[in-house]
């Protein structure tokens, strides 16, 4: 399908002037507390799981589901708010086809060690889905695999336009986010693999399985966005990538405290690969003045 046909690839917002209304709230508010979105909250969070693994909270704050899922819908609100003007029909459908294969293989893999290693839960994150995966288990995956695939078009640039080198590259991001979140996840007891692993107590196995799941995400990613489109969409609006932030900042903050080196220098690599795409210059603590910038251009 050629990109810009509005049939299955027009966003949904640009057809209802009452969603861009909400669009444009939800804009704002992101940009004018950028700040506590991205650098605040998984400050909070990664100081509050630490506290909570060992044992320095009380029973009712101590891994509490609810704080864990509404502090990490603030952390993906950028991401959400963000390519939200992007999803039409086709890409509604194919983020659907993700979200059902996070819970099918999680599913899978727990129930049958397959693809990713024996491992169980420590920490119920939210409802179960038959009393052995979070519910909200899309809620953690996918954002992380649309934050790799679009840091991925950002740094290849003109580059991006070739499958063979975006799509390898997204994938290999993808898995890279996860050689920073397992050791972090292990350390704090969100899960653990039965028979631990030679990195930081994970597994090989898991890291092949990730490939397996980096790969489904990423090619079901690149099929449902215009990917020209996308990219203007992610060049004009400057919190898109903030979630990543937020994911550097929590995880690569958790390492550290566990004194994991290798995650924590990963975590710090995407940091450097975010700095050089150039959208972080303008400190993100001056959000007001970024939102009138933006807003004033449009």
């Amino acid at each position: 399908m050629a990109d810009g046909e509005a049939g299955s690839t027009g966003s949904l917002i640009e057809r209802s002037p009452s969603r861009a209304a909400i669009q444009r709230y939800l804009e704002r508010s992101v940009l004018e507390n950028r700040m506590t979105i991205a650098v605040v909250f998984p400050a909070v969070g990664a100081v509050t799981l630490v506290a909570s693994a060992e044992g320095w909270l009380p029973e009712p704050l101590a891994f509490n589901p609810l704080l864990i899922l509404f502090g990490t819908l603030v952390m993906r609100s950028p991401l959400l708010v963000g390519i939200a003007p992007r999803v039409g029909t086709r890409a509604l459908v194919l983020l659907s086809a993700v979200t059902c294969y996070t819970w099918a293989i999680e599913l899978i893999g727990v129930r049958t060690d397959w693809p990713y290693g024996a491992f169980e839960y420590g920490v119920r994150l939210g409802p179960m889905l038959f009393e052995s995966i979070p519910l909200a288990l899309p809620l953690f995956f996918v954002p992380l695999a649309l934050n790799a695939y679009l840091l991925s078009l950002l740094v290849l640039g003109e580059r991006a336009s070739s499958s063979a080198v975006r799509i390898p590259l997204a994938i290999g991001a993808v898995v890279a986010v996860d050689l920073v979140l397992d050791p972090a996840a292990v350390a704090v007891g969100f899960w653990h693999f039965e028979d631990g692993g030679f990195y930081y107590d994970v597994p090989v196995s898991n890291y092949l399985g990730w490939v397996l799941s980096a790969t489904v995400a990423v090619v079901l990613v690149d099929l449902a966005f215009d990917r020209r489109r996308l990219i203007e969409r992610v060049d004009e609006c400057p919190f898109v990538l903030d979630d990543l932030v937020s994911f550097v900042v929590l995880w690569g903050l958790i390492n550290t405290l566990y004194m994991n080196v290798i995650p924590a220098l990963i975590a710090v690599g995407f940091g450097l690969a975010l700095h050089s795409t150039g959208r972080y210059e303008i400190p993100i603590d001056d959000p007001r003045a970024g939102a009138s910038r933006w807003f004033d251009r449009r």
